[in-house]
């Protein structure tokens, strides 16, 4: 019997009740958990955990799993780069730096202004990920506020819509695999969550990476109607480097802006939309791309992953 695929979805800040936890992304969890293969086994096996900190037992404050995810039987990891700068450890950035390596898969997510910024000491998929003050876009006329409502967040902030509805996004041709959809007219998907201030991501320029990458799709803003990237995919390295993903927001992946009636932290104060819920397609199409998603981050089978 084939055995499942081994995700790994993580946060980068210990469990805080006021903030965007690991329990925030439980829909995420449940529905990954749920898929079946053809004889109803199960096609993944998933760990949903925040960051934990122990300094009595990890050596210099480092995440046991995070920076060990090199000798781990993980195969995916899906991280949430929720904190303020602080979140990874050069440890554990050098530890997920060999799992992809190694052939694992990396979806790495963040937000607006610098909320993840530690994720810029990933290979590769770091340098993808653009910030005000650490690695800006390469476009300085994109160094300017798109969403000009929360005035207590700068750009990058790009406002694809309210939490809690659906934005349009715009597949890029050739359609990338985790955006095909075989029962559209397009072939693509077309809706998945928005946000009211995502952040930037592109092509790294000038390194190597750059050339076993692209941007797979656009959102538009809602406010100024300037096209962003929303997300870049990595394929498979030549010395056996696994896929990678790098998202705009995290927003794309949790529960409330799935479903607004879950709930959010205080600091959160734009009033909700409820599109993801009132239009049929939306919550169809963002479980097919997550769906995508898992089957494009597996390990290449003919040369699966090895932990060292």
């Amino acid at each position: 019997m084939k055995q499942p695929i081994n995700i790994l979805l993580q946060t980068t800040i210990p469990p805080t009740e006021d903030d965007w936890h690991i329990g925030r992304f439980s829909l995420l969890t449940s529905y990954l958990s749920s898929l079946q293969d053809e004889a109803g086994q199960p096609l993944y096996t998933v760990v949903a955990r925040d960051r934990h900190c122990d300094r009595h037992n990890a050596a210099d404050g480092n995440d046991p799993v995070l920076s060990t995810l090199d000798q781990s039987d993980f195969d995916q990891l899906w991280l949430f780069a929720v904190d303020v700068g602080d979140g990874l450890t050069n440890v554990e950035s050098e530890a997920i730096n060999k799992f992809r390596q190694q052939g694992g898969g990396l979806l790495v997510t963040r937000d607006h202004q610098d909320l993840g910024c530690s994720i810029c000491s990933l290979e590769d998929v770091g340098a993808a990920h653009f910030f005000q003050t650490k690695n800006p876009d390469p476009d300085s006329s994109r160094h300017c506020i798109d969403d000009p409502y929360t005035t207590n967040i700068s750009w990058p902030n790009y406002h694809s819509g309210k939490n809690g509805d659906c934005q349009k996004i715009t597949p890029l041709a050739p359609i990338h695999e985790i955006l095909c959809n075989p029962h559209a007219a397009s072939g693509a998907i077309e809706l998945l969550p928005s946000h009211p201030h995502e952040g930037a991501v592109g092509v790294p320029l000038g390194s190597q990476s750059s050339k076993n990458c692209r941007v797979v799709a656009l959102g538009i803003s809602q406010v100024t109607g300037r096209q962003f990237n929303l997300m870049v995919a990595f394929e498979r390295g030549s010395v056996g480097a696994g896929r990678a993903i790098a998202e705009s927001t995290f927003h794309h992946f949790c529960d409330y802006n799935w479903d607004a009636q879950m709930g959010c932290p205080s600091f959160v104060d734009e009033l909700p939309g409820n599109t993801m819920q009132t239009n049929p397609s939306a919550l169809s199409d963002l479980k097919l791309y997550l769906r995508n998603l898992a089957e494009w981050l597996a390990p290449d089978q003919q040369t699966p992953r090895s932990p060292s």
